[in-house]
């Protein structure tokens, strides 16, 4: 018995320790991997919960649009599900927006910012490739602005759409989104600026982009011509980035991004400034200083 005893005791102490021990290296081993996995931060604090994803930023998840349940019985029950399938997107909306071809900023009024020679054969690339893209469009919505009615005046050209089913909106035009960080010492707004075309570009994205209607039987591409700054402040606002992160992103003139909005609300980019179909020597990006050399 005493024997006997001894070997439980022993065992006890072994078992303990070794549970001990596992406890100690799994601990270890969960350090490790958040160690691995914040070592691109300056922190080894967790991911910042505000990067989750919020399923219903459009405010049309079905589970939002229908009345919750008032009860479990099975009448109940059949209302909120079949309330639920209709109020379900069974399509993708596919949102393809253009950055205006270079232009010239040459006098103090919109009206004189046209097109160079070369913003003209940017914006021909741009609709051949659309063009070759093989995409029935929907809807094609142009900002007011005088170069990016240009842009899509020569796209229109290219592709298959009715010009007069073109729909021209204010809510897009080129300004100044939301103070950008890091700040940038070349171009300071005035907060007043910030004021009033933060709340017009926001307006433009409210509108545009969103999950598709429960009634919509296809896919549908609706194809947006407009400006730098809106269109990186979109692409920031659909991904969920901080909006305050646009100055970040560089887009070339007349190049195209495509973002693409599933049924279930989730939102994915497969262009990002694409401009690999033009030829090289057209590649700008930036408001030339004067006319001198501007092809």
């Amino acid at each position: 018995m005493v024997m006997w005893h001894g070997v439980k005791k022993f065992g006890a102490i072994a078992l303990g320790t070794g549970a001990g021990l596992g406890a100690y290296y799994y601990q270890k081993l969960r350090d490790n991997q958040q160690n691995v996995q914040m070592s691109w931060t300056n922190s080894d604090k967790p991911v910042n919960p505000c990067a989750l994803w919020d399923s219903n930023w459009d405010c049309r998840s079905p589970k939002s649009l229908v009345k919750p349940l008032k009860n479990d019985t099975p009448q109940e029950q059949n209302r909120y599900n079949s309330e639920l399938e209709k109020a379900t997107p069974k399509v993708a909306r596919h949102i393809i927006l253009i950055r205006h071809g270079e232009y010239l900023d040459l006098g103090d009024t919109d009206d004189t910012h046209r097109l160079t020679s070369r913003g003209r054969l940017q914006a021909q690339y741009t609709g051949k490739r659309l063009q070759e893209l093989g995409i029935k469009w929907d809807k094609v919505i142009a900002s007011t602005m005088t170069r990016a009615q240009e842009t899509c005046d020569i796209i229109l050209k290219e592709i298959d759409f009715d010009p007069k089913d073109v729909k021209h909106c204010q809510f897009i035009r080129e300004g100044a989104p939301i103070p950008p960080q890091p700040p940038v010492g070349h171009w300071r707004p005035e907060e007043s600026q910030f004021f009033r075309d933060g709340a017009r570009i926001e307006a433009g994205f409210r509108r545009y982009f969103h999950r598709a209607s429960p009634s919509d039987k296809h896919d549908t591409y609706t194809l947006i011509v407009g400006h730098g700054n809106v269109i990186r402040y979109f692409v920031c606002r659909a991904l969920q980035f901080p909006p305050e992160a646009w100055l970040r992103i560089s887009i070339n003139h007349a190049s195209i991004t495509w973002l693409t909005i599933q049924p279930s609300g989730n939102v994915n980019i497969k262009y990002l400034g694409d401009t690999g179909f033009m030829p090289a020597q057209y590649l700008t990006h930036r408001i030339p200083r004067d006319a001198k050399n501007v092809v």
